[in-house]
């Protein structure tokens, strides 16, 4: 990937990102706007947690650009997990949404087991859940769809922070909706939404977290990725016994290092070519960015 023309990669990825973006900006002025015009908590804090999904936007932008440069004197397996640290900044951004909208829900919800009277919320707070429903859910589905694409993790973290927020206009217009057509006693139900949607939200922020946290401090792949992985190279002819098998993920890309035997009559150039070959296959398997250390001893 050259680190100077934008790659066809990065193109796909600041499209939608930035499509995302203008969706992002556009809902939450509308949600904040009909949180206050409609006296809804919940559609307030549901247009916090869009200005949320905009600050990742930019998270991504930001870092898939850092991720696509090419290796250098100072990062020999180049930048990938800069990917990998937007991922986990995405999760600890929903964390803080989640925790942010359950504080303020709950606090609504004991000013209102206390005796303290809700506003009502209005219809043009109902209409603006429903509206970014649709919206959010479009570009989830989209999003993820081009983040498998280009086998982006930070892409397929932003996709499902729109899925949370598609979510949590869910729970908001089902909470805005029955405190409008039940009366005064449910009006409760607007901030218990907003609890809620919280906790998927969190759910969420912990899942995202969690993976970018494995692969920072070097997890493993997942055991059926390495079983292709030995798979193809026993494919190899005159190639046997693989071991010492360690594999990660840089970013969006595999690292794959492993010891092999051979044959201990063939050539250098003979043993290289195998070694090569397995090279290739795996590259073909898992992407032309793919490494691949190859030790071979000979068999015993």
């Amino acid at each position: 990937m050259n680190g100077i023309k934008t790659s066809s990669r990065e193109r796909e990825i600041y499209r939608i990102t930035l499509a995302g973006s203008v969706v992002n900006i556009v809902l939450t002025a509308a949600k904040m706007a009909a949180g206050i015009w409609g006296h809804s908590s919940a559609m307030i804090a549901d247009a916090v947690h869009s200005l949320s999904d905009l600050a990742t936007d930019v998270i991504v932008i930001f870092f898939v650009r850092l991720s696509g440069k090419p290796e250098d004197k100072s990062h020999d397996y180049g930048h990938g997990k800069y990917e990998t640290f937007a991922t986990l900044l995405i999760g600890a951004a929903l964390l803080a949404v989640a925790a942010g909208i359950c504080i303020d829900g709950a606090g609504k919800i004991m000013a209102f087991v206390q005796g303290e009277r809700l506003e009502r919320p209005g219809w043009i707070a109902l209409a603006a859940a429903l509206v970014s429903i649709a919206a959010k859910e479009a570009l989830f589905r989209r999003t993820r769809t081009v983040g498998k694409r280009q086998g982006s993790p930070a892409v397929i973290a932003n996709a499902w922070h729109h899925r949370s927020d598609a979510l949590s206009s869910v729970g908001t217009a089902a909470g805005i909706g029955g405190a409008i057509l039940l009366g005064e006693n449910w009006r409760v139900l607007d901030p218990l939404a907003a609890v809620v949607v919280s906790i998927f939200i969190a759910r969420v922020a912990v899942r995202l977290a969690a993976s970018s946290i494995g692969e920072l401090t070097e997890q493993s792949l997942p055991e059926e990725v390495e079983r292709e992985i030995t798979a193809a190279v026993l494919s190899v002819d005159g190639v046997s016994q693989p071991h010492h098998l360690r594999t990660r993920r840089i970013g969006s890309r595999y690292a794959i290092e492993m010891h092999v035997r051979m044959d201990g009559g063939l050539t250098l150039r003979q043993a290289h070519d195998k070694a090569t070959q397995i090279e290739n296959k795996l590259k073909e398997m898992y992407g032309a960015g793919t490494h691949v250390g190859i030790h071979v001893e000979p068999e015993k």
